[in-house]
């Protein structure tokens, strides 16, 4: 069975730019048309704004129609947190200018946004966050805070609904590996309310505790769709993450987002970030 043997960490994860621990991914359009008033570039600027107001609306409506819990105040704290929320735009999807009939040159764009509601406003939901009637929360612990040389790390994950996972781990060298899913446990489904150990079942290697020591990082990224992929190159047990730090949040979230049909409600993905913080030492 491969070792993968941890080294001390010293520095955080380098997630994306606009670290989300709970957010929703959603497309939305936006529109603007210059009339007499407004330049090409803002023009385009407006139907941006349009675009990311839309995405955070439709996000707040996605999740006020999927969180079930009969307590009103709940939902009321859930919704102003989407209500205060901050959209960034994970990739522009289309965008050009085209003639409206009666308002001239306008110009639309289509984004995949990633809508981030308020932190604070969220902390008053946090002792629900098991519910499954709540938006998508996935825990990241491990067996010990502390670990000396050769005790080896059990990872554990829990979600409050069912979920997609990818555990990721930097090494010292600044090296990123991906731990799940891997050659050996490519499923990476997740059932809401069950305690899930890494490694364990047909992972083939260990987390080996070895020197340099220091502090360590375990990240999970998680959604209720599947998750985009990386740029991996396999290395025994498990894979070599080839992506680029500061696109591993966004590339991660690169779900692929339903269709809207006409009569039903704007499709999204939830997703959330999670890490845990180990120390190794003598």
């Amino acid at each position: 069975m491969l070792k993968i043997f941890i080294s001390a960490i010293l520095s955080l994860f380098l997630f994306s730019n606009l670290y989300a621990a709970q957010s929703t991914i959603i497309e939305s359009e936006g529109y603007a048309c210059m009339g007499e008033d407004k330049s090409m570039k803002e023009t385009e600027r407006t139907a941006m704004v349009d675009a990311k107001d839309k995405a955070a609306k439709n996000a707040a409506t996605y999740i006020k129609g999927e969180t079930k819990v009969k307590d009103s105040q709940l939902v009321k704290d859930i919704i102003e947190a989407y209500n205060n929320a901050t959209v960034a735009v994970d990739k522009v999807i289309k965008k050009g200018w085209y003639t409206d009939p009666s308002l001239g040159k306008c110009y639309k764009v289509k984004i995949k946004a990633n809508v981030i509601p308020d932190e604070k406003a969220m902390q008053k939901v946090s002792g629900v966050l098991d519910d499954p009637s709540v938006p998508l929360s996935v825990k990241v612990w491990t067996d010990k805070k502390e670990y000396r040389e050769g005790d080896k790390i059990k990872i554990y994950i829990k979600g409050n609904k069912p979920f997609y996972a990818k555990v990721i781990y930097k090494e010292t060298t600044g090296s990123l590996i991906q731990i799940l899913p891997n050659p050996y446990r490519k499923d990476n489904y997740f059932n809401g309310g069950v305690i899930y150990e890494v490694p364990s079942g047909n992972d083939r290697f260990e987390l080996e505790v070895n020197p340099p020591f220091g502090e360590e990082s375990i990240a999970v990224y998680t959604s209720t769709s599947q998750l985009g992929d990386l740029d991996l190159k396999e290395e025994g047990g498990v894979y070599q993450v080839k992506t680029k730090p500061k696109d591993i949040g966004i590339k991660t979230r690169s779900v692929k987002i339903k269709e809207v049909t006409e009569g039903k409600a704007q499709q999204a993905s939830e997703f959330f970030e999670d890490k845990a913080v180990v120390k190794t030492g003598k």
